[in-house]
């Protein structure tokens, strides 16, 4: 037996011949094991092995002397000045609060499909995030292993990552009723902040875009409102390495979200009524701007006065392109009303048919006999 072989002679008279089958998810080294009668045979079942994980039938460990945790880190890098900084901490935060305790240890000829599929469900059923989140996850690996297999000689297996599906959800959608009773509630003793909650109802913009929004970019006269900013809390990380967060006001989320959307002369009319000074947010009249967060809590307690469960900001979006749809609003500028990158988004996501539109289009089949 040569020294460093691993093979050696149990009690119960068998040949154990011991060599590195992969990595768990810790980045621990996996041991495989080949059994004979002889020493000669546990030699030659190793020694196949050996050779079949040589050329790439099976995944070698420990050929680059880089773990996985290293070029996550140069990637982030790489990707530091080509994206926009709320994407850049979202990466960030994907990479140390999933990828790298779990993957970090690996080294990357160590990450098989199999590894990957362990590493999905471990996200799913072990750590319960949602299947949208484990998409953003595998996306952000996925785009790591090309970085490898582009920047490195490291020669990586091609890995065919199964993304989970979402389950549909049925999205919350304010009938006509509800929508007359909010609207009559924001209308009462309206301030700066039920203005601005009407406003999301009447033109559909997002709650960030919102908080973000200046008297300045609203256009009376012209009947439009210019969205160019939104407004969101991001985590911020101080050389102490101590997490924080912090406001950030910038570009929104696409180029297709910098847009202007025309007004109703009724929206028109209220935005006369409640004019501050240029420089003043819509959400507070003064120079002090509402985040998100706070516009959320506000909304919670207008649904909760009104009798209305199960409402947020984004439920207004969709109230407001079901309601477009219903009055036969053309999908091509509803979806730039709604700063969409396509019109697949606004009619896959954002329309809903009511019941009282359904019931509508059925009642047409009353012209061919039904």
């Amino acid at each position: 037996m040569a020294k460093g072989e691993n093979i050696f002679k149990r009690r119960d008279g068998r040949w154990e011949a011991r060599y590195v089958k992969g990595r768990e998810l810790s980045g621990k080294i996996k041991y495989g094991f080949c059994y004979g009668k002889t020493y000669r045979e546990a030699k030659d079942k190793v020694t196949k092995i050996k050779a079949e994980l040589l050329s790439g039938k099976m995944p070698s460990v420990g050929s680059s002397k880089h773990r996985f945790s290293f070029y996550c880190g140069e990637w982030l890098r790489f990707k530091r000045d080509g994206v926009r900084e709320s994407t850049y901490i979202k990466y960030e935060a994907i990479l140390q609060k999933h990828i790298e305790p779990k993957l970090g240890a690996c080294f990357p000829t160590g990450i098989s499909g199999a590894l990957v599929e362990e590493f999905t469900h471990e996200l799913l059923a072990e750590d319960g995030l949602s299947a949208k989140t484990v998409q953003d996850i595998l996306s952000v690996l996925r785009s790591v292993m090309k970085y490898v297999s582009k920047h490195s000689a490291v020669p990586l297996a091609q890995i065919d990552i199964s993304y989970p599906k979402e389950a549909k959800k049925e999205t919350r959608v304010l009938s006509h009723n509800e929508q007359e009773l909010f609207a009559k509630y924001l209308l009462s003793n309206m301030d700066c902040c039920k203005f601005g909650v009407l406003l999301m109802l009447l033109t559909g913009i997002r709650i960030g875009e919102l908080s973000a929004l200046k008297w300045k970019d609203i256009n009376i006269a012209e009947k439009t409102i210019r969205i160019s900013a939104t407004l969101q809390r991001l985590r911020d990380t101080d050389p102490d390495g101590v997490s924080r967060t912090k406001i950030l006001i910038g570009t929104p989320k696409s180029g297709t979200s910098v847009r202007t959307i025309p007004m109703t002369d009724y929206t028109a009319s209220l935005c006369e009524k409640m004019r501050r000074s240029d420089e003043a947010y819509v959400l507070t009249g003064t120079a002090e701007y509402m985040e998100p967060r706070a516009l959320q809590y506000r909304i919670g307690k207008y649904t909760k006065d009104c009798g209305l469960e199960g409402v947020h900001a984004h439920t207004l979006r969709h109230t407001f392109a079901t309601r477009a749809v219903e009055v036969g609003f053309e999908i091509k500028s509803l979806s730039e009303v709604l700063g969409h990158a396509n019109t697949t988004i606004t009619l896959e996501r954002y329309v809903h048919s009511s019941m009282e539109l359904k019931r509508a289009n059925m009642n047409k089949l009353a012209f061919v006999g039904f």
